[in-house]
């Protein structure tokens, strides 16, 4: 009995210490209205491990809110981006689920994604885009 008690007084800590914890609220994004700017593709990406080729819906306003969909024959969604300046959201396969937080904080996985807001925003009139970050490598044909 005296070998199981510090295993259960841990066990209590443990347990009370996770029932504290505060999630954050989601990240409100803006919603894409008439304003907003949208272009149609096709995104070339490539990471080192695969090479993916599919369709891309891109919508962005002048205040710098951005979305991003990269999708697979049959509409599968590989990949959702909701992006403002600071904040970020990602959902899908390539990111491994769903991640949302601050762009500064975002996993190497997702840093090239994020990048591309910059990319995209700043070469409005651009029909080629191509963005090398690490071994992510991405081209978008609009």
């Amino acid at each position: 009995m005296k070998t199981l008690l510090p295993l259960l007084t841990c066990a209590a800590l443990a347990l009370s210490l996770t029932a504290c914890q505060t999630t954050m609220p989601a990240r409100q994004f803006a919603e894409p209205a008439s304003g907003w700017q949208t272009k149609t593709g096709q995104l070339a990406y490539t990471d080192g491990r695969m090479s993916l080729i599919g369709e891309v819906l891109v919508r962005y306003s002048k205040g710098g809110d951005f979305e991003l969909t990269f999708t697979k024959a049959g509409g599968i969604t590989l990949l959702s981006i909701r992006q403002d300046a600071n904040f970020a959201q990602a959902e899908g396969p390539l990111a491994r689920g769903r991640w949302s937080g601050t762009t500064a904080e975002a996993p190497a996985r997702l840093k090239g994604w994020f990048q591309l807001r910059d990319k995209i925003v700043n070469g409005r009139r651009m029909t080629s885009i191509r963005h090398d970050a690490g071994e992510q490598s991405f081209t978008l044909r609009f």
